[in-house]
């Protein structure tokens, strides 16, 4: 497959800013990869299309207010600073991005905060737009992580083009998310209500929990034509005991499993084994998936309109098949459907 064959004209106007008021209430498009018939819905509907038995797999990963904005030692400079990872806990160092980048040099420090509260000095150099940070903070691991996060702010995707909004803290997060890491949120996961996951649960739908944490090269330009060529950046996830040997059982019983959201099924799939059986993972995943490609695990998917040439397109139309999933997104412009991570949902059965 090559790159242009991901390209679809998107009116701006179909991507979501906001979200609707209620999560589990957008739009939904089921999408039959047997029949290629497309259906319109709602998104709590897809109650109708699980049942007792079915295993639906989500991704726990919790976004961290990652995007702060700063002043530069002198001049005052505003600097925004997006943090990456934490590299050392003990001496609070952290990988970030910084922009605008040309202004930032080794031995800069950088202030935080009406009152300047908190301080980091620039210690390295890693990429074009990357540094490593120092943080100057006399307190312990645990007040540190806790003041940094209140300068944060939620790190709303750049296609949005407006500013973080303090709704966004609570709208840009699964009600699931439990382990902190991400600083992209797994989108597909937003519409599920605390109801709706009760009434999956009543209807004896099972749940698991993955842990991707998503990062920034979800969103990463491919700047080649050849996505042969193309290498995804790394990811953390894992993938443990309990959810491994729920996932397997349930395919060997022949139970239908849905991924929840593009994470998942990556993570999935970067666990899964020779025999097509999932196996205990920890550690990071930098798998690219695009068509053709054979998934051995779920047998349906839940996933947002993604944005042209985008990785997350390339999955979607790898396990719902490239002409329906591509015909798809032509029906779903021509419906007025929402994209982005703030936009409708799609199922694929």
């Amino acid at each position: 497959m090559k790159l242009s064959q991901f390209h679809f004209n998107l009116p701006e106007e179909h991507i979501a800013k906001y979200p609707v008021q209620h999560r589990d209430e957008c739009r939904l498009m089921v999408v039959n990869r047997k029949t290629g018939e497309i259906q319109h819905k709602i998104f709590k509907d897809i109650l109708d299309y699980f049942g007792e038995g079915d295993l639906m797999l989500f991704n726990d990963t919790m976004v961290f207010p990652a995007l702060l904005y700063g002043n530069k030692e002198k001049t005052g400079a505003r600097i925004e600073v997006f943090l990456l990872r934490e590299l050392n806990a003990e001496n609070k160092l952290w990988d970030v991005l910084v922009e605008p980048a040309r202004k930032i040099r080794i031995g800069n420090k950088l202030y935080f905060g009406n009152d300047e509260a908190m301080v980091a000095e620039v210690i390295d150099n890693t990429t074009s737009r990357g540094r490593t940070l120092r943080f100057l903070y006399d307190g312990d691991h645990e007040e540190f992580k806790k003041a940094l996060f209140e300068l944060g702010n939620t790190p709303v995707p750049q296609y949005l083009q407006r500013d973080p909004e303090p709704e966004d803290a609570e709208n840009y997060q699964t009600i699931y998310a439990a382990k902190e890491g991400a600083v992209v949120a797994p989108a597909a996961g937003l519409h599920f209500s605390r109801e709706l996951m009760k009434r999956l649960e009543i209807k004896g739908v099972e749940q698991g929990f993955i842990t991707v944490h998503s990062g920034l090269g979800t969103f990463r330009e491919i700047d080649v034509e050849d996505l042969t060529k193309h290498r995804m950046d790394s990811e953390e996830m894992e993938a443990t005991e309990s959810l491994v040997n729920k996932v397997n059982q349930a395919k060997d019983e022949g139970r239908r499993i849905c991924a929840v959201g593009a994470s998942v099924l990556r993570g999935i799939e970067s666990a899964v084994s020779m025999g097509g059986h999932m196996k205990v993972y920890k550690g990071w995943t930098n798998k690219f998936i695009f068509p053709p490609y054979d998934f051995t695990v779920a047998t349906s998917l839940i996933s947002n309109f993604h944005l042209p040439y985008s990785t997350m397109l390339m999955l979607v139309a790898a396990f719902g098949g490239y002409d329906l999933i591509m015909n798809a997104y032509q029906e779903a412009i021509k419906e007025g459907y929402r994209f982005g991570a703030y936009g409708d949902a799609m199922l694929i059965i």
